[in-house]
C-alpha cells in the first residue's frame, strides 16, 4: 500500500486550520457540547505540531528508506536516508508544484523522485542526463554527449556463473561507486546482463539510472523522469536498520558516494 504521508498531513493542517477557524467565529470552547469543546482543544493543540512538521517536510528535509537494492553499492536496502526538498527549489505539498527556483539537478547527483509510470511511488537514481544530453551505454561503458566516463575497476569476482565488478565512476569530478554483473557469452567472451542503448533526452526531463547497473529498472527501461516529478537530492544515511529482530547501525552514517581509493585495475 502506497500511503501518501504529504496529503494526509496537508489535509490535517486543513482540518486543524478550519476548527480554530470556526472557534474563533462560533466561540465553540466556551459554548458548544463537551464532546466538541474535546475535539477543538485536541486539534488546536496538535495543529503547531502538524504545521512544523509539514513545513519541514514539505521545504527542508524528508526521510526515506530504501527498499530495493539497485542503488548497490552507494545505498543498501533498508537504508535510512535523508532527502534535501530545497536543493531543486520549493515545491508545493501534495501538488508538487514548484512555486522558488533554487537550483537544478546536476550529473552524478542522487535523485528521489515520483516514479513516471506511478506517481504514488518514489524512487531513487543517480542523474546522468540533462535535458539535451544524449546518454549512451556501450559494452558496460556509460558516454554522455559522445564522451566516455572513466572507470577504475576496484573488485572483480565470480559469483556462480557470474562476473562482479566494482568500480568508481567519475562524472565532471564527481566519484560514485557502481556495479556490474557480467554474464558468459558464446565464444567465451563476457557481455553485460543489460543491453546497449542510446537515449536523448527531451527538455524538461532527466536521465536516471542505478548504481547497481544490471538489477536496476530506470530510465533505460521505462524512460526520462519529468522536471515535476522531482522530489529532491539524497543528502546521506542516517541509520541502516534491518525491520523488526536487529538493532539499528549508524556505522555509514553519511556515505553517500563514499568509494574506496584504492584500485586494482584502470582504464580511461
Amino acid at each position: 500500500m502506497n500511503i501518501d504521508i504529504g496529503f494526509w498531513l496537508s489535509l490535517a493542517v486543513v482540518v486543524g486550520l478550519v476548527l480554530w477557524g470556526a472557534d474563533k467565529l462560533f466561540h465553540w470552547r466556551k459554548k458548544g457540547p463537551k464532546a466538541l469543546k474535546e475535539t477543538v482543544e485536541f486539534t488546536n493543540s496538535l495543529l503547531p505540531v502538524f504545521i512544523v512538521v509539514l513545513v519541514i517536510r514539505s521545504f527542508i528535509v524528508e526521510p526515506f528508506t530504501i527498499p530495493s537494492g539497485s542503488m548497490i553499492p552507494t545505498l543498501e536496502v533498508n537504508d535510512f536516508i535523508l532527502v534535501n526538498k530545497f536543493a531543486y527549489g520549493l515545491r508545493l505539498p501534495v501538488t508538487n508544484t514548484k512555486v522558488v527556483s533554487l537550483g537544478e539537478p546536476q550529473r552524478g547527483d542522487v535523485m528521489v523522485f515520483r516514479y513516471p509510470v506511478d506517481p504514488r511511488q518514489n524512487f531513487i537514481k543517480r542523474v546522468v542526463g540533462l535535458p539535451g544530453d544524449t546518454v549512451e551505454q556501450r559494452k558496460g561503458r556509460l558516454y554522455i554527449n559522445g564522451k566516455v566516463v572513466p572507470q577504475s575497476v576496484l573488485n572483480e569476482g565470480k559469483r556462480g556463473a557470474l562476473v562482479e565488478r566494482e568500480l568508481v565512476e567519475t562524472i565532471e569530478g564527481h566519484a560514485h561507486s557502481v556495479r556490474q554483473e557480467w554474464v558468459p557469452s558464446y565464444g567465451g567472451n563476457w557481455q553485460q546482463r543489460t543491453g546497449d542503448g542510446v537515449w536523448q533526452v527531451p527538455q524538461g526531463h532527466y536521465f536516471g539510472i542505478g548504481d547497481n547497473r544490471d538489477n536496476s529498472s530506470d530510465s533505460r527501461v521505462w524512460g526520462f523522469i519529468p522536471e515535476s516529478h522531482i522530489v529532491g537530492r539524497a543528502m546521506g544515511i542516517w541509520m541502516h536498520w534491518k525491520p523488526i529482530f536487529s538493532l539499528p547501525k549508524f556505522h555509514r552514517n553519511w556515505a553517500i558516494d563514499k568509494v574506496a581509493t584504492e584500485e586494482t585495475n584502470h582504464s580511461d
